[in-house]
């Protein structure tokens, strides 16, 4: 993350308000940096949003933040835009998909272990497990 901040600085013609950073998964939809960029779009406090990659602000789904920050005069700025066309953009979409659901299955596993693991150890009822 760190390089990539340095990048963005290093690159960037304007004046930098806020650097947003967010730890969490690009495949979650509800990342607090995300949250924040997108109330600081909708204030109307920012009117550029600069990003490496694409996949940085929305790894699935990225077509959608840009018409919405067009609607509030808001542009995005990519460093390294997609060159992909036709086969690759397709393979790459199938790999975000294919990922996206992964991760969110051994979520739920382990959010199931954790569960059962109280249960066993009487710290969770069988009530509290089946909800």
């Amino acid at each position: 993350m760190e390089a990539q901040e340095t990048e963005l600085r290093g690159t960037s013609a304007g004046e930098i308000g806020k650097v947003v950073k967010d730890r969490g998964s690009g495949l979650k939809e509800n990342r607090p940096g995300l949250n924040r960029v997108l109330v600081m779009v909708s204030e109307g406090s920012v009117t550029v949003v600069r990003v490496t990659h694409e996949d940085r602000l929305a790894r699935f789904g990225v077509g959608w933040p840009k018409p919405l920050f067009a609607v509030y005069g808001v542009t995005v700025e990519v460093l390294y835009p997609k060159k992909l066309g036709g086969r690759d953009e397709l393979l790459e979409d199938f790999v975000s998909l294919v990922t996206t659901f992964a991760g969110r299955l051994y979520g739920m596993r382990s959010a199931e272990d954790r569960k059962r693991l109280l249960a066993e150890s009487g710290q969770c009822s069988d009530q509290d497990r089946a909800a």
